[in-house]
């Protein structure tokens, strides 16, 4: 006698949990001063193993020759940078950073994603996190038990803490990303209410970051999502948003004059700069001539530190403040440039630049290419198309003025990795012979009847 029941079971479940498992694991409290390697990091190694066992057991199709190619490269110049590090400790150390965050844990959730159902499970985790995390924001900004931002603890930081500011900004970015992008799809119109209700719910917490690097990346994300969803979306969605804004801004008073005057400062970073902003163009000159030194491999891995004192000005600080949030005053040294590309061409040279920037924006046009061809050919997986392309925008547009650190780093392996699923395998779609509905990309079947 034969029983239909477990076989649908066993196919309902799904190999993309752990990935999911990384996302929600950093809704849990940070300690305080905690820095380093966290739990979301350690969850991530098992994702890479547990991909690999799948991929010893012959269930998993081999890597596409494209992804080979733009994975690889990255790793053959990680490892010349890795011999030229200024310590074999300081090689190893940030090889496994960088092969972690650009290689393995990006192509493990490449090869656990089985079709659109796996990819949606990731970026409605991701809007999760940023609702659970924008939450406590809001709620730390109205107790005042948030950042230090001014002499007042208002700045908005979530369970990272003070040591972190930038995390609960990511995290919130990305979770608005991805729910703009599930909104302006092709979802049932409750599924798409739902993920637009969500954008606006994660406009104040956003706001409250204070984070101006975090507000151009969302906003030039959501900028070509909203183009490449179309011309009449993108203007009605962004008179909402736009209104929206106005009324949280406005009639509520989010933010009030602090909110106001960083965003006045975005316009006078070169007339005006700040202390930050002055640290942040020293540390970009410091990091421009580590590389005239070394143009082609850079100084090594790990090697800004110990050549940014030798190449930096005067107008450099010792450090930043960071107090509030649990968390006492800690002057926190300046060890990066704030801008992942100069980071890379200053360590890795321009074969490290090359290899690593140049898969990105590989990746890029391939997922732009593949959302062009689903609007085109009315084949499944508009929303997918839209948060891979709105996330991967967002990542790059960020790393012109951050860089990898902290715990909310894995976010960017796993957005990679959601990113090169749709521009490799999930947005393949063809064109249909005659004028037939076009046919679903492989590897990205879903069963009959789904959207």
């Amino acid at each position: 006698m034969t029983h239909p029941v477990p076989a649908p079971r066993a196919q309902g479940v799904t190999p993309v949990l752990p990935v999911v498992a990384v996302v929600v694991v950093l809704a849990l409290p940070l300690g305080p001063g905690g820095g380093g390697p966290g739990p979301a990091d350690a969850l991530s190694a098992l994702v890479v193993v547990y991909c690999a066992v799948r991929l010893l057991r012959g269930r998993r199709r081999p890597l596409p020759r494209t992804a080979a190619v733009v994975f690889g490269l990255p790793v053959v110049a990680l490892a010349l940078a890795a011999v030229t590090a200024v310590s074999p400790a300081a090689g190893l150390s940030g090889l496994g950073r960088y092969l972690q965050v650009f290689v393995l844990v990006p192509l493990a959730v490449l090869l656990l994603i089985r079709d659109r159902r796996d990819f949606r499970l990731p970026a409605w985790a991701l809007v999760g996190l940023a609702v659970w995390q924008g939450a406590v924001g809001v709620h730390q900004y109205v107790t005042r038990t948030g950042a230090s931002y001014q002499g007042q603890p208002v700045r908005a930081v979530g369970t990272f803490g003070a040591q972190d500011v930038m995390g609960m900004a990511t995290v919130v970015s990305l979770g608005l990303v991805c729910a703009l992008g599930l909104a302006l799809g092709r979802a049932p119109l409750r599924e798409r209410l739902v993920a637009a209700g969500f954008v606006l719910v994660l406009l104040p917490p956003l706001a409250l970051s204070f984070s101006r690097g975090a507000w151009i990346a969302t906003a030039v994300a959501c900028t070509v999502q909203l183009l490449l969803a179309g011309l009449r979306r993108a203007l009605a969605a962004g008179a909402v948003v736009a209104a929206a804004a106005v009324v949280l801004a406005g009639g509520f008073g989010v933010g009030q004059s602090m909110l106001q005057e960083r965003v006045g400062s975005i316009t006078r970073v070169t007339d005006a700069p700040d202390q930050s902003v002055t640290d942040r163009y020293t540390m970009w000159a410091a990091a421009a001539g580590m590389w005239r030194e070394q143009p082609l491999t850079g100084v090594g891995l790990k090697g800004f530190p110990e050549h940014r004192d030798s190449h930096a000005s005067l107008a450099l600080s010792s450090g930043s403040d960071t107090e509030g949030a649990g968390a006492a005053f800690r002057r926190q040294p300046l060890l990066s440039p704030h801008n992942m590309y100069l980071l890379v061409l200053a360590e890795q040279g321009l074969i490290g630049l090359l290899a690593l920037a140049g898969g990105w924006l590989a990746l890029l046009g391939c997922a732009v290419r593949g959302v062009w061809r689903v609007r085109r050919y009315g084949g499944p997986g508009l929303d997918c198309g839209l948060v891979a392309c709105g996330l991967l925008v967002r990542l790059l547009t960020d790393f012109s003025y951050a860089d990898i650190g902290g715990p909310s780093t894995v976010l960017t392996a796993v957005c990679l990795g959601l990113a090169a699923w749709w521009a490799l395998a999930g947005g393949t779609v063809r064109p249909p012979a005659g004028r037939g509905p076009a046919p679903a990309a492989h590897g990205a079947t879903e069963e009959a009847g789904a959207r």
